[in-house]
């Protein structure tokens, strides 16, 4: 089995993995509005015309594994900027690619989709002055103070996360025989794939019957909500230990179709009929169990299949950021605009997702990847050819193979 080696390359794998689970969010945001049923309170729009039930399994699915494998790979890129860089980098980095644009995004989104919420819901209430009522909501400079993260809570989360492991890597740092024992104790559990499936959802589990939830739920306050945190540090600790023992990282191609298969039909059933029938703690039991599977069985469909390099994928990567922080007003606004389009729920979700995603991409590559934007969200700026990332591919690897 090819291991990774202990100075850690580009993993391309885990970029791309990175990317597609935060560009997930596109495709969750866009889909909620057209799902039918009571609106939560989180996202309180739903188109009453056209929609369709069966769209719930879209977004059910996502919230399953979604966030918990982006935390666990950002953990693993925390650790790898830690140990391969050193602590006062990591920080560095960290605060400067998560802290400084979420001070800035939040504070400039906040108007955009608290005023598109008001505006979309004015507006499926057959408000024909949806416009000037919601223009009139922002008369003071208060009225564009943030009052909540929103879709930026994971940055902010992120944020804690940075800060508590830095303190915890420095800590095992002047704690050697411990840093050894948890290393041994991980790295023992996890040359298994069925036991470390089996430890790690019971832990979950754990966390569950603990906050008394079938799933945890997502606080978008600025007050840090315990389980919130402790639920997802979790997931971001294990990625942090994973790096640790990143030469069984090629473990998880074993039973990865297996397990995602597995878990997708498990989770199907679980969503069409499983919840009827099942107790509050066999739910959770089930839950956890997809989300473990699909931890490990989409990772390493990504390490088998996604571990070159990939010019487009790379220009995906880069362009994720970007995509995360701006496509929700806009998967907001847009229902509004098709509110009188007589066609299938369905259709009109794929059209705010598709919508979205176009201008998202095009606003990327002319305003953001080559402009002092890019450079704030990235640290750099990028090419804007797909051939020029190529060549830059081809001269890193030249310049590694001369300094070896």
């Amino acid at each position: 089995m090819k291991t990774i080696p202990h100075k850690t390359e580009r993993l391309h794998a885990l970029d791309s993995l990175r990317a597609i689970m935060m560009m997930l969010g596109l495709v969750l945001h866009s889909v909620i509005t057209y799902i039918g049923g009571e609106p939560y309170s989180a996202w309180p729009i739903r188109d009453p015309n056209n929609f369709n039930i069966n769209l719930e399994l879209i977004n059910s699915t996502i919230h399953i594994f979604r966030m918990p494998i982006f935390m666990v790979v950002a953990g693993f890129f925390a650790a790898l900027l830690f140990y391969d860089r050193g602590a006062s980098k990591m920080f560095k980095n960290r605060m400067n690619r998560i802290l400084l644009p979420f001070l800035v995004f939040v504070i400039i989104l906040f108007p955009l989709v608290m005023g598109g919420m008001n505006y979309t819901l004015k507006v499926f209430d057959g408000n024909v002055n949806a416009f000037s009522e919601v223009l009139t909501t922002f008369s003071s400079l208060s009225d564009f103070i943030p009052l909540r993260t929103m879709h930026l809570w994971f940055l902010y989360y992120l944020i804690m996360f940075s800060i508590a492991s830095y303190l915890l890597g420095l800590l095992f740092q002047k704690t050697p025989k411990v840093s050894q024992f948890t290393h041994k104790i991980f790295h023992s559990v996890f040359q298994s794939p069925f036991l470390r499936l089996i430890v790690f959802t019971a832990i979950t589990v754990f966390l569950l019957v603990y906050m008394d939830r079938s799933w945890v739920a997502t606080s978008t306050s600025f007050m840090p909500d315990f389980n919130t945190f402790i639920f997802y540090f979790f997931f971001y600790m294990f990625g942090w230990l994973l790096f640790k023992s990143k030469s069984l990282l090629g473990t998880f191609k074993r039973f990865d179709w297996f397990f995602t298969i597995l878990a997708f039909v498990a989770y199907i059933w679980y969503f069409y009929s499983g919840y009827e029938v099942l107790d509050p703690f066999s739910i959770k039991v089930v839950k956890a169990s997809c989300c473990w599977l699909l931890i490990f069985g989409v990772t390493g469909l990504f390490l088998r299949y996604g571990s070159n390099h990939s010019a487009r994928m790379r220009y995906v990567s880069d362009s994720s950021y970007w995509v995360y922080l701006l496509h929700l007003p806009l998967t907001i606004i847009i229902p509004a605009l098709i509110v009188d389009w007589d066609i299938p729920g369905t259709l009109k979700f794929i059209f705010v997702m598709t919508t979205t995603a176009v201008i998202c991409f095009v606003t990327y590559h002319y305003f953001v990847r080559n402009s002092f934007i890019g450079k704030f969200l990235n640290g750099r700026t990028y090419p804007r050819q797909i051939s020029e990332i190529r060549k830059a591919h081809e001269a890193e690897q030249l310049k590694v193979q001369f300094d070896k």
